[in-house]
């Protein structure tokens, strides 16, 4: 394969990864009461959404002249004002996803104590552990990393081969199309990658056209993998009766609790477990990572070994709090960070820089999104339901 080749594999697979995390832990639990039918549909939307936003970023990042991130491409556009909202809602967002991720691991923690560890415990314990990693910086982690996503693959791999005989149609038949937009929150999370791009961009050496196809094969990857999954996850565990899904969704634990009381193979059990671990761990460092870049580039902190220490307080004690009071809170907070956080950073502040700066501020003149006003206009209805949803979901129910 030539150099352009296996970049673009490589970036494809970059966009998959970061897409591909906690979320998909979630998606099956909040898809249940809708069936499997109706669930596809809901992927498939939240795809085609999140893939249009990210033309949408490419096409930003295409307008400045340097390297960019979300909040250089809101000031440049929507000035001081759109700046400290993508400011807000980055740190909202990113902290719902620590917080998640906290909670999701503690829950993991406690079921491989058999129950001896508290939920406060098991989730300090996890931090003790992996928040070093984060202290220690980038370098570190993605040697940590690769192992990591070795690990997760051979467990999803493992867990698909080994599950499919163990699959009812009967189960995957349920719909029930009324309920089947509470998945659409955390569908817009399991989709996301968005910030990304302006790396992605400089990573491919500004080819428009092949960063625009690696963003929409990349994010296609991810929709594969959701459907694959959420057939094993509804064709073997059923979202009503004792033990089953909706259980688990009042509970507010992740897909993987309820197969154990529907599999007679406890190694395929502890496999999915396995695989919540991989998934929940190389999420949890993607997204401190990132939000310490953010904090020592926003707050103006150095990171000596000083700055880092206040940086690893600034992102790990707040949630970490958090967790004491709301133990079960992991597919709250992941909804949050769906339904509100990707929603107004990733959905709505791309449609309203790109209607800017096209039509206002006239910043380019080759759109990468056709359709012009009306799919702007399309995908700005979009995000306005998808928050009325969760409006009615949270709030009038």
């Amino acid at each position: 394969m030539n150099n352009q080749t296996i970049k673009l594999i490589q970036g494809s697979l970059l966009v998959a990864g970061t897409s591909v995390g906690g979320g998909m832990l979630a998606l099956p639990v909040l898809t249940s009461l809708g069936g499997f039918i109706p669930s596809l549909v809901i992927y498939f939307l939240c795809w085609a959404f999140m893939a249009s936003t990210g033309l949408l970023f490419l096409e930003i990042s295409t307008w400045l002249k340097k390297d960019a991130n979300i909040i250089s491409m809101a000031s440049k556009t929507l000035g001081s004002g759109g700046k400290w909202f993508a400011w807000i809602i980055y740190l909202f967002l990113f902290y719902c996803l620590t917080l998640a991720y906290i909670v999701g691991t503690g829950n993991l923690f406690v079921e491989l104590s058999q129950q001896q560890l508290s939920q406060v415990e098991a989730s300090l314990l996890f931090l003790c552990i992996f928040a070093p990693f984060v202290y220690l910086g980038t370098n570190v982690v993605s040697h940590l990393n690769f192992w990591l996503m070795i690990g997760l693959g051979i467990s999803y791999l493992g867990f698909v081969v080994l599950g499919f005989p163990h699959i009812s149609l009967q189960l995957l038949s349920y719909k029930d199309w009324s309920l089947s937009l509470m998945a659409l929150p955390v569908s817009f999370t399991a989709f996301a990658y968005q910030g990304i791009i302006p790396t992605l961009f400089n990573y491919m050496e500004h080819d428009v056209k092949r960063t625009k196809q690696v963003i929409l094969i990349g994010s296609f990857t991810p929709l594969i993998i959701y459907i694959i999954w959420q057939m094993l996850i509804l064709g073997i565990v059923p979202a009503y009766g004792p033990g089953g899904l909706k259980e688990a969704l009042e509970l507010g634990n992740n897909a993987i609790y309820p197969l154990k009381n529907f599999l007679d193979s406890p190694f395929l059990y502890y496999l999915g477990q396995s695989f919540a671990f991989f998934a929940l761990v190389t999420s949890f460092f993607g997204v401190t990572l990132g939000l310490m870049d953010f904090l020592s580039d926003g707050l103006k902190v150095k990171k000596t070994y000083k700055g880092k220490l206040l940086l690893c307080l600034l992102i790990f004690a707040p949630p970490f709090v958090l967790s004491i009071f709301y133990p079960h809170v992991f597919l709250i907070a992941l909804d949050y960070a769906g339904g509100i956080g990707c929603a107004l950073l990733l959905g709505l502040l791309p449609i309203l820089m790109a209607w800017k700066g096209r039509y206002i501020l006239k910043l380019g003149n080759q759109p990468l999104l056709k359709g012009g006003k009306t799919i702007l206009g399309l995908l700005f209805l979009f995000v306005i339901f998808e928050l009325l949803c969760e409006i009615a979901y949270h709030f009038v129910k």
